[in-house]
């Protein structure tokens, strides 16, 4: 089997066992919600995986696959473990699982969440992941691109992990002395610094992985950076919440002077 084939094959293989792993603890928890937490260790599964089954026969370079698997273990480390302290304690559903599946687990059916969440969200990991399991077993092309890469993965790392430790201080502060809407730090510069932070990481990784595979690689595989950015900010992300989030009293003059994805420097 081609080198490529099979480090798809083996992603696809990976993804399958993490969704079969959070089937159990859903159905254990009565809770979809649980998928939150397994998106980002998924990442680090699939990359695992990828890189072993490269390193076994063979191919790609070992600096760049080493590099490849640390710079997606460390975003999905750090995510799954954000959300699974966030998440920890709680019993209650999403109100988006609920609305996706029209009741908990118990009441639609195991075979019912898996067609509508965790069969898409394995597909999902699977087709974000692409330039990882084509940069683990292609040899690198232009290695100033791995650099850049690295940069951007890093800006994103930043704008997320600090996004989301200005917004955890936020809401630990009590209900009446807190402000109705965060607008300091980077939630000056966007109304979604860690959904923005998590479109650079996916476009530094391609840079990294795809990209630096050479010009046929990266343009097979930059759909997945673009796919990513598309539903961080237009669909199931930013756009999604803010259906309700516009609802909240100061919001609208909050989103008035404060962009809702690419970050600017504050405006009054």
């Amino acid at each position: 089997m081609d080198a490529l084939v099979l480090s798809v094959v083996v992603a696809l293989a990976a993804a399958v066992v993490v969704m079969a792993g959070t089937a159990v603890v859903a159905r254990r928890q009565d809770r979809i919600a649980v998928v939150d937490v397994a998106w980002g260790l998924g990442f680090v599964v699939i990359a695992l995986a990828c890189a072993l089954t490269a390193g076994a026969s063979g191919h790609g370079n070992a600096l760049r696959t080493s590099f490849l698997v640390a710079i997606v273990a460390v975003w999905g480390l750090r995510l799954t473990g954000h959300l699974y302290r966030r998440s920890s304690g709680h019993r209650d559903e999403d109100p988006r699982y609920l609305e996706l599946l029209g009741g908990r687990v118990s009441d639609v059916g195991l075979g019912v969440v898996v067609r509508k969440v965790l069969a898409v969200q394995g597909l999902a990991m699977v087709f974000v992941a692409l330039p990882v399991a084509v940069g683990v077993v292609r040899p690198v092309w232009w290695w100033p691109l791995v650099v850049v890469g690295g940069v951007v993965w890093l800006v994103g790392l930043v704008f997320e992990a600090v996004g989301d430790a200005q917004l955890a201080a936020y809401r630990a502060r009590p209900r009446s002395e807190r402000p109705p809407v965060l607008d300091t730090g980077l939630w000056a510069w966007t109304r979604h610094p860690n959904y923005f932070g998590d479109a650079c990481v996916w476009w530094g990784t391609w840079l990294a992985g795809g990209l630096a595979s050479g010009w046929i690689a990266g343009l097979a595989t930059v759909i997945a950076p673009l796919a990513m950015t598309w539903f961080l900010s237009e669909t199931t992300g930013a756009k999604l919440l803010e259906k309700s989030m516009m609802d909240r009293p100061g919001y609208r003059t909050y989103a008035a002077r404060t962009p809702r994805f690419l970050p600017r420097p504050p405006r009054r």
